[in-house]
């Protein structure tokens, strides 16, 4: 089984990396762009076969390792 976490900065915290992307866009001359938030994706081969033993795990990983839950949020997809 795969798994596919989508980390997202929380609304409310500032994405300076999203920012600066924003001004390249604009700069490069793509008008009608308005705030741009980046984040990040981590896919995982998993062992598990037992679809919610699988997001239970990678829940667990996400709140250990992958995503800082202080400002960050994240969203598991099983594929």
């Amino acid at each position: 089984m795969k798994a596919r976490v989508h980390i997202t900065l929380k609304p409310g915290v500032l994405d300076p990396e999203g920012k600066a992307i924003g001004r390249g866009l604009a700069a490069l001359g793509y008008d009608g762009v308005g705030e741009v938030r980046q984040g990040k994706v981590v896919e995982l081969d998993l062992a598990d076969t037992e679809p919610q033993a699988a997001r239970d795990r990678v829940d667990a990983m996400c709140r250990d390792l992958l995503a800082n839950t202080v400002i960050e949020r994240y969203e598991i997809e099983l594929i």
